[in-house]
């Protein structure tokens, strides 16, 4: 037992170190590297976004590899936003660290005081109204990002308002409701005059239609957007293969027939 924890303290202390030797290089950086120099927080915003949709593809791809790596991209602007924050004199990584180590504390109550959650669910409900609580009393869904792409946005809109206790009671509710804003959407496409279809109602009905499908994905614990990554990802190699394998037998993808283009897909669907 004890070199089990001998092992861990020596652990512990290579992360510390390794966390120290982050911010020295980052404070380096900022004073000697010309490009480092001139960053601010509007300027690395969107290279955050885009290292964080690259460790999201690293994570449906199961590369650990790559895992490692892209958390480490995020680590190093986490530790950009600090060092800029610090030399406007509003925050550092001090602040930052404490301030979601104090936030973790609060929100777990059954680890860190007097109240009961035995499962998942109690655990989420209570994080869901503390939060409301610390945003003084502001609305449930005030939490969101207006920024969130859409698909991602429906889902944290339900996870939130399934917080509070606003939910259906069972998946076969949320199917029925699924199979009723198909038949709205359908309505409004069977229509025999094209000229006549109301197009943005039927937009209306088609983003009620994917809401209700998101919703359905929730309650039998399918993530939609990993679902639909994951399709576009197959999509994208099976069509790849196509162009392949068809300038591979002498054919020009643009003159070829959709039977023609069937065949190779078909093959596709078993590589």
């Amino acid at each position: 037992m004890k070199e089990i924890i001998r092992e861990e303290d020596l652990r512990r202390k290579e992360k510390l170190d390794a966390f120290d030797r982050l911010l020295t290089i980052m404070d380096e950086l900022r004073l000697n590297c010309p490009w480092d120099k001139k960053q601010t927080l509007e300027s690395l915003r969107h290279l955050t976004i885009e290292e964080t949709y690259e460790l999201s593809d690293a994570i449906i791809e199961g590369d650990y590899d790559e895992i490692k790596k892209e958390i480490g991209d995020l680590m190093l602007h986490m530790a950009f936003y600090s060092r800029i924050g610090s030399e406007d004199k509003k925050f550092d990584m001090a602040d930052v660290l404490n301030s979601v180590c104090d936030k973790l504390v609060h929100r777990h109550p059954h680890i860190y005081g007097d109240v009961d959650a035995d499962n998942e669910e109690q655990v989420k409900a209570n994080w869901e109204k503390i939060k409301l609580k610390e945003k003084g009393n502001k609305s449930v869904l005030g939490g969101v990002p207006n920024s969130l792409p859409a698909l991602v946005k429906a889902m944290r809109i339900q996870e939130k308002a399934r917080g509070v206790g606003f939910d259906w009671e069972k998946k076969e509710q949320v199917w029925e409701k699924v199979e009723e804003e198909m038949q709205e959407f359908k309505a409004e496409y069977n229509i025999e005059n094209e000229s006549d279809i109301n197009k943005e109602k039927a937009q209306n009905e088609f983003g009620d239609l994917l809401f209700s499908l998101i919703n359905y994905a929730r309650f039998v614990d399918i993530n939609p957007e990993e679902a639909l990554e994951r399709t576009n990802k197959k999509f994208i190699k099976r069509f790849q293969y196509l162009e392949s394998e068809s300038k591979a037998d002498g054919k020009s993808i643009a003159d070829m027939s959709l039977e023609e283009m069937d065949e190779y897909w078909e093959k596709a669907k078993h590589i």
